[in-house]
């Protein structure tokens, strides 16, 4: 069974004559354990697809499911507690919270879900920053981190609350090719370890390596 199914979604934004069509009629589905990466030149919608997928964007038109939930049906109030079920999600900027330590922005997930002590919050963390090779560095500040080291504990973040679904957009545009590389690395080793579904968005061609199915995408629709 799919994890991911996307049943004709569009997605417009603006009115009347300058309506601009980010996605036409998307038919996807994606099963669990996959890794698919979705390519294509800067606003084509390879990233409002992405968003839509995640909940993050509702679509215009069509039904997103994920793991068998109509996130299209689910309320705003009612659709974050959905999404940390569901899905992580690493953005391109880290997006990490300079105030925090390494440690404190991973376990800041944990934070609101009350039925966890704070021994299984810590041991949570301190798993998933082993698991990104960031134990070391746990202590440590987003200022006092190299651009590799901030993704990689953006990835624990992703990752702490064991999301079925990762979702990926530009993980490595900010990095340069090698420490990029590495980080691609650790998001494929990884999901193949926890058998997680990994959707990759990216303009980088030579990233497309690391999936099982490559996506194509022009003028919002996949080719």
């Amino acid at each position: 069974m799919a994890i991911i199914q996307l049943e004709d979604v569009n997605k417009e934004f603006g009115k009347g004559k300058n309506t601009v069509a980010a996605l036409k009629s998307i038919d996807l589905e994606i099963q669990q354990g996959e890794f698919v990466a979705v390519v294509g030149p800067s606003g084509c919608g390879k990233s409002t697809l992405l968003h839509v997928m995640a909940g993050l964007e509702q679509p215009s038109g069509g039904r997103v499911l994920l793991d068998a939930v109509d996130v299209t049906l689910i309320s705003e109030r009612d659709l974050p507690k959905v999404r940390a079920q569901k899905i992580g999600f690493v953005f391109q900027a880290f997006l990490l919270i300079e105030d925090l330590t390494a440690y404190e922005n991973v376990e800041s997930v944990l934070w609101p879900n009350e039925e966890l002590t704070k021994e299984t919050q810590e041991k949570m963390t301190l798993e998933v920053l082993r698991d990104v090779d960031m134990l070391e560095r746990r202590d440590h500040f987003p200022r006092q981190m190299s651009g590799g080291e901030q993704q990689r504990v953006a990835i624990a973040r992703a990752l702490v609350n064991k999301p079925p679904i990762l979702f990926c957009d530009e993980p490595t545009g900010n990095l340069d090719s090698k420490i990029g590389d590495s980080i691609m690395k650790d998001i494929s080793t990884l999901a193949k370890e926890k058998n997680m579904t990994v959707v990759l968005v990216t303009h980088n061609e030579d990233l497309t390596k690391y999936a099982k199915r490559v996506l194509h995408m022009k003028d919002g629709a996949i080719r």
